[in-house]
């Protein structure tokens, strides 16, 4: 090859790559770019129904790229309000897309912190694959992975659980200073419906209550109401944080003391500490007489 014919392979290449840079750089560059931009929606009788605002957008054809961004959902029972340090919007689909710094906080008082999210408004589902963190009155809940309500009140938590539970000021004064103290930790998923006031953990679920122990396949943790935040927020139901009841499914271990039993399934209600052995329990008893201890088909400890 000349070295004229060189010359011109040369120039042709750079003059393509100088072509694709410019075209890059075009479909880079917004439309249009605003300061202080807002969105509103409105529902039955002309009630605004949510909002979505920021200091400043870059407007696509399709895309809107906002920076600090404020979402407020309104509703009937219940306002939910998201906020972030940028995200986007998806003018076709409806759905909003949040980064860094994501926090949703409803009025009930339950906050959600994660690194991003997706908030699909129109079906009014908002999901993520990262760690969230979700705060509830005196409960703290960590994870991989979250789909559910903006309201929080139906959530499923994908993986790597755990829950912790602090005791309650009236708990403090009493004797015993485990009482309240709760962890309770599986693999994943937890489905909890606030609605219903229950939490059901899957796989290799633990429980520790400081001097109780539960191990189990899966696991439904009943909780009691807390009627003063169902008035403060005006809603039918609120789950409070408090256990009422939990029952054990599935290979389920018990150790309480120097004692452990063993059993299908088991019951334990915190009213009176009672635990009900069910499906071929097994208690094994560590006495200095040498005590051992048949329950049959069913039994309480």
């Amino acid at each position: 090859m000349t070295f004229k014919k060189l010359f011109l392979v040369l120039s042709l290449v750079l003059a393509l790559a100088s072509f694709a840079w410019a075209k890059e750089q075009l479909s880079n560059e917004s439309d249009q770019q605003i300061s202080d931009f807002s969105l509103s929606g409105f529902g039955e009788k002309g009630r605004k129904s949510w909002d979505l605002s920021g200091k400043s957008a870059d407007i696509f054809t399709d895309i809107i790229k906002l920076k600090d961004i404020t979402g407020n959902l309104y509703g009937e029972k219940e306002d939910i309000k998201l906020t972030a340090d940028k995200g986007d919007f998806d003018k076709t689909k409806g759905k909003v897309h949040l980064e860094q710094n994501v926090v949703v906080t409803t009025s009930s008082g339950a906050k959600l912190l994660t690194d991003s999210l997706d908030w699909d408004r129109k079906n009014q589902v908002v999901t993520t694959k990262d760690k969230v963190n979700i705060e509830r009155e005196n409960m703290v809940t960590t994870a991989y992975g979250a789909e559910g309500h903006p309201n929080l009140n139906q959530i499923k938590l994908e993986r790597d659980v755990m829950v912790r539970l602090n005791p309650a000021a009236e708990n403090k004064k009493k004797e015993d200073p485990q009482d309240g103290k709760t962890v309770i930790t599986c693999d994943g998923p937890l489905e909890i419906d606030y609605d219903k006031n229950v939490a059901t953990f899957n796989s290799n679920v633990k429980v520790d209550r400081g001097d109780l122990l539960i191990y189990s396949d899966k696991m439904d943790v009943y909780f009691n109401k807390d009627k003063n935040a169902q008035v403060q927020a005006g809603s039918d139901g609120m789950m409070g944080t408090k256990i009422d009841k939990i029952v054990a499914h599935g290979n389920v271990k018990i150790m309480r003391g120097d004692n452990t039993s063993f059993s299908d399934e088991a019951v334990y209600t915190t009213a009176d500490k009672k635990i009900t052995l069910l499906g071929k329990p097994r208690l094994v008893i560590y006495s200095t007489e040498d005590l051992n201890a048949s329950l049959g088909d069913k039994g309480s400890l």
